[in-house]
């Protein structure tokens, strides 16, 4: 995925989802202490920090500003050494390009093994109910691949790896500490609550209800209590807000499946500033919205 496709990728989504209110990105901040986010046009990517070492959740867009960016959260991007990505899409390996900045030369990326035959050019993504083939990402980055349930450490940080195909056939998530989890482009946030992710998106819708109904099941399972965490839609840690509608898909050209307070087109990043971003965390998203 050239730096020109994500220009081309802005251009036409821009064209195609503007007014839709379907993306509802968090503007580039902090969530948490140690929990950090940037905002790329309709997407974002995250930082987890703890005892000195960072991990990077997704790649985001072949993006200019990346490096801005990071530094309005202060994280330098040589210090980043492991990124964890949920699945290959242009907005989620773009800084991994080979035409990119190179910021993360140096970083050991993970990748689930499934999803990974993208990368390899042995699979290649289809969105729109299989219409239109995304470009092939090429990336010279170090992978470690994932299986479902791995459990890795890293510097004393504990993931868990989660395979939830649908989306994309290897799309992983990511359950850091027992308490953040990363979703990527698993579940949509709407006003109401959470929904299997936008339909013409996906490889395979059923799928991706399946993949919900069963990450429902063990994060529900769990003794300690789990912030949710969306590439495109916010976080909460509000379960029954998360799973509200995961059996329905999200429609992205139905009425029913906006959200009134998303941004008319969220590739305008006017109110995404520096100024805000070293202000005060990101808001949660509330059950009663």
């Amino acid at each position: 995925m050239a730096r020109k496709d994500s220009e081309h990728q802005k251009m036409s989504m821009s064209v195609l989802f503007r007014g839709k209110a379907i993306f509802k990105p968090l503007n580039t901040g902090w969530i948490a202490p140690g929990v950090g986010c940037i905002r790329e046009w309709v997407a974002n990517i995250f930082f987890y920090t703890k005892n000195g070492t960072t991990i990077m959740i997704d790649a985001g867009y072949n993006y200019a500003r990346l490096k801005e960016k990071m530094g309005w959260l202060d994280i330098d991007p040589s210090s980043v050494r492991h990124i964890l990505i949920t699945h290959q899409d242009t907005d989620h390996v773009g800084a991994l390009e080979n035409d990119s900045e190179q910021l993360f030369r140096d970083a050991t990326v993970y990748i689930g093994e499934t999803e990974n035959r993208y990368l390899t050019g042995e699979v290649r993504r289809k969105v729109f109910h299989g219409l239109y083939k995304l470009p092939m990402v090429k990336t010279d980055n170090r992978r470690v691949l994932l299986r479902d349930g791995q459990v890795l450490d890293i510097d004393g940080i504990r993931i868990e790896c989660i395979l939830v195909p649908g989306h994309t056939w290897g799309h992983m998530v990511y359950l850091i500490n027992d308490t953040w989890l990363f979703t990527g482009d698993t579940i949509w946030f709407g006003r109401d609550g959470g929904y299997s992710f936008i339909s013409t998106l996906a490889e395979d819708n059923r799928l991706s209800v399946e993949s919900l109904e069963k990450l429902e099941k063990n994060i529900r399972s769990r003794k300690h209590p789990v912030c949710v965490v969306t590439g495109h839609t916010g976080w909460t840690d509000d379960l029954d807000f998360v799973f509200r509608h995961r059996s329905e898909l999200c429609r992205p050209f139905t009425r029913k499946y906006t959200d009134p307070d998303a941004p008319y087109d969220g590739y305008v990043e006017d109110d995404d500033t520096e100024e805000k971003a070293r202000s005060l965390p990101l808001p949660k998203k509330q059950s009663d919205q």
